[in-house]
């Protein structure tokens, strides 16, 4: 078996060594043995890699190479699909890019207040790593320029179409130069990439490694119901399949608020999300669901742009999308990481237009089952497994989650298998607690302390 091939074999540009050398990078893993020639040499390239196989290192120190740093303008801008991946991908371009005096990168993501952001903008930066939601808020506002963009990275693709991120994508590419290189990186191919593939790039190099994600297993049932009797159906699929986690898909704002309101009335854990609530509130509902406190989620496609939550158990059409990409794209949620997912929808006799291009559009004939809705209110509806806790005091309070951990294994006596997920945010933390100890915990840490300090606690 030969030799992985160095780095060195490569024109890479004097400025790059210091960053690889602080890396300890001396051998490529094979989708920079494949992709960093093409990208070097300038061309367009789609790579079919995923998480931890080095596609950070390969398109970037291709874009850095490119950058003229001495020009203060934008000259690269990556799109991730969430602000985690945005930090964890400009944290290495900065490593990587230790030995190019004055590089500046900004890190623009949604989620976060954007004062700060506007302000970071007043000087250009270099390099631009962020969500596409913000970026193109920021472009739009014309705070941030991309004429000067000689390099368009989308990573993760696949994640950010299913995210719902492909209007944005498509508006940005249309703000930067015609004579620019895109690099294209997803873990899988499904035809949703191969048609952004072909608008936005130019002859490209494709390459391919190992281990890519299995493709995805979804289970997609079809279920003909009565307009008026819609909500009844959902409940008693619900009721049936049992999901840990569930997305349910409403065309409107209007129905998302009306459906999740009718769930809870059953008895199941149902939250709306929409446009119109404060960010507070959204992130407080995104991190129930994340967490595993709440169970359904009532969507729209808009207000579900930018959720990622691994490992969501299934995903329910409340009414069938107009076209068969925004259906895609909705049950793409689902079956992750090679684990089975769930796709369930209602649909009206006069919806059965859309089922037929959904059906087309699959290239195979639709599953139909029968439901029996629901009549009158369930006697026991499965309850998420886990509570949560809001704490008054984040990270302005120099709070972190391993004090929590302490506070709730120590004073209140918990073991640490019963604590779940921690969220900490500028003011406020969340903490999820196995249900059955929620009240415990409550009670101990309104009584003791967190580092020392009181705060206030509240179930939620």
């Amino acid at each position: 078996m030969s030799a992985s091939p160095l780095f060195s074999s490569l024109p890479l540009s004097p400025a790059l060594q210091p960053g690889l050398q602080a890396l300890g990078y001396a051998q490529m893993t094979p989708i920079q043995a494949q992709a960093l020639p093409a990208i070097l040499d300038g061309r367009d390239v789609v790579a079919q890699a995923p998480t931890g196989s080095g596609k950070t290192a390969a398109f970037g120190l291709g874009l850095l190479q490119a950058i003229d740093a001495e020009a203060v303008r934008t000259q690269a801008l990556v799109l991730c699909p969430t602000r985690e991946l945005a930090d964890q991908v400009g944290k290495q371009l900065r490593r990587l890019a230790t030995g190019i005096p004055n590089l500046k990168l900004s890190i623009l993501c949604g989620g976060i207040p954007l004062g700060p952001q506007l302000a970071s903008l007043a000087h250009a930066p270099h390099v631009v790593v962020g969500t596409p939601g913000r970026v193109q808020e920021l472009a739009a506002k014309g705070a941030l320029a991309l004429d000067g963009v000689r390099v368009l990275v989308l990573d993760e693709a696949d994640r950010m179409l299913d995210m719902g991120f492909e209007e944005q994508i498509r508006d940005l590419a249309r703000r930067l130069p015609k004579q620019r290189q895109a690099l294209l990186f997803s873990a899988t191919f499904p035809e949703a990439i191969r048609a952004l593939g072909n608008a936005m790039l130019r002859d490209p190099v494709e390459v391919s490694v190992g281990g890519g994600a299995e493709p995805a297993t979804i289970e997609q049932l079809f279920h003909e119901v009565q307009p008026g009797r819609r909500t009844q159906a959902l409940a008693a699929l619900l009721l049936r399949h049992q999901p840990e986690s569930c997305v349910v898909f409403c065309n409107t704002r209007r129905d998302a608020d009306e459906v999740a309101d009718s769930l809870v009335h059953y008895g199941f854990d149902a939250m709306a999300l929409h446009g119109d609530m404060e960010q507070r509130d959204r992130d407080e509902v995104l991190v129930r669901f994340a967490n595993r406190s709440c169970s359904v989620l009532v969507a729209s496609d808009v207000a579900a742009r930018g959720l990622d939550v691994e490992d969501i158990g299934a995903v329910v059409n409340h009414e069938l999308p107009s076209d068969a990409d925004t259906y895609l794209h909705r049950i793409g949620r689902t079956g992750r990481a090679g684990r089975a997912g769930l796709a369930l929808s209602l649909c009206a006799a006069q919806e059965l237009a859309r089922a037929r291009m959904i059906e087309e559009r699959l290239g195979k004939p639709l599953r139909w089952e029968k439901i029996a809705p629901l009549e009158g209110k369930p006697r026991a509806v499965p309850q998420p497994a886990m509570a949560t806790l809001r704490i008054d005091a984040g990270r302005g309070d120099k709070l972190r989650p391993g004090d929590i951990v302490g506070a709730l294994t120590g004073e209140a006596g918990l073991h640490k298998d019963a604590i779940g997920k921690i969220d900490v945010y500028a003011t406020r933390s969340y903490v999820a607690i196995a249900r059955a100890q929620a009240g415990k915990a409550l009670a101990a840490l309104r009584e003791g302390r967190i580092k020392g300090r009181r705060f206030r606690v509240n179930a939620l």
